[in-house]
């Protein structure tokens, strides 16, 4: 299992495993995840439903284990898998289910270099035709990529709520 997200917001794969708030306004409880911390601000991509601060605390813990891996991808190899995609099959993928496309198309292209057999499922979850404007963007060459620097992530780290056994590293 590979879960996917975007490399402007990366919470599992740069994240904390830590107790956060669910949301920016800390009232929900406070949830063991993979967070960016909930005072952490995304850059503005084009995947807005994966503009979160924080994993779902099931994936979080299954991360954790082993027991899946993670991947960050950059939004504009995503919009070139998703065209890539809408050329083959015929279906402007989301932006959101993109990210899945862009790392099944990785994993296809590494079985075609190494002769392996393997079978790989993806989710397509939605359409692209609520986000064409994303897609302008991407095709006229406007879309940029944004990777988080260390300090970037300070902030929103530094606001994780700390008491014994919440310690962030």
């Amino acid at each position: 299992i590979i879960a996917v997200e975007p490399a402007s917001c990366p919470s599992l794969t740069r994240g904390k495993f830590v107790y956060d708030y669910c949301d920016t306004g800390m009232v929900t409880p406070l949830q063991k995840m993979y967070t960016l911390g909930s005072s952490f601000i995304p850059s503005a991509n084009h995947a807005g439903g994966l503009r979160y601060h924080g994993m779902s605390s099931v994936l979080s813990q299954l991360y954790h284990d082993g027991l899946m891996e993670a991947r960050a991808v950059e939004q504009t190899a995503v919009f070139a898998a998703a065209e890539q995609f809408a050329r083959v099959e015929g279906i402007l993928p989301a932006p959101e289910s993109a990210h899945a496309i862009k790392v099944a198309i990785d994993e296809a292209m590494k079985c075609k270099e190494t002769g392996e057999a393997k079978t790989i499922v993806f989710g397509l979850t939605g359409t692209g035709y609520f986000d064409m404007y994303a897609y302008q963007a991407y095709n006229d060459g406007k879309m940029t990529d944004y990777i988080p620097t260390d300090e970037d992530l300070k902030v929103g780290f530094d606001g994780i709520p700390r008491f014994p056994g919440n310690e962030v590293e």
